[in-house]
């Protein structure tokens, strides 16, 4: 199994992140418009980037921290799920987002942290950066 810890600074309160993630209309935005169905309850299912990605809450820590069992379409069916820890900080005037994702099927990797800078936090950036 592998993990990896991937981060990114966004112009706006951890509040905004951290509900986005667990709002439909916005983590559709945050994947550049694919469709997700979110929960923002502990226990809650999702599906995320047009189903391609499932899981559950498995803790909610408002505006500070979300585990998720996470489940990528590419994994095999004898894959267990793979974990996500988002961890929101809020700093002078950004929020610093660092995912750690562990329980990765082996040879996975680095694919997975290409996705989540190139899928995820390049979105995200925009979001937040139209804000300004």
């Amino acid at each position: 199994m592998e993990k990896l810890k991937v981060s990114v600074k966004l112009h706006c309160p951890a509040k905004e992140v951290f509900t986005g993630w667990l709002n439909d209309k916005v983590h559709s935005i945050f994947t550049g418009g694919e469709k997700a169905i979110t929960s923002p309850n502990e226990g809650g299912k999702f599906s995320v980037c047009n189903g391609s990605v499932t899981g559950t809450n498995v803790e909610i820590f408002p505006h500070k921290k979300i585990i998720q069992k996470w489940r990528s379409s590419a994994f095999e069916a004898t894959d267990e799920d793979s974990v996500i820890e988002l961890f929101f900080t809020f700093k002078d005037d950004y929020t610093l987002l660092t995912i750690t994702h562990t329980n990765i099927p082996d040879g996975m990797g680095e694919d997975l942290k290409k996705e989540w800078k190139t899928k995820y936090f390049s979105h995200m950036k925009k979001h937040f950066d139209k804000k300004d």
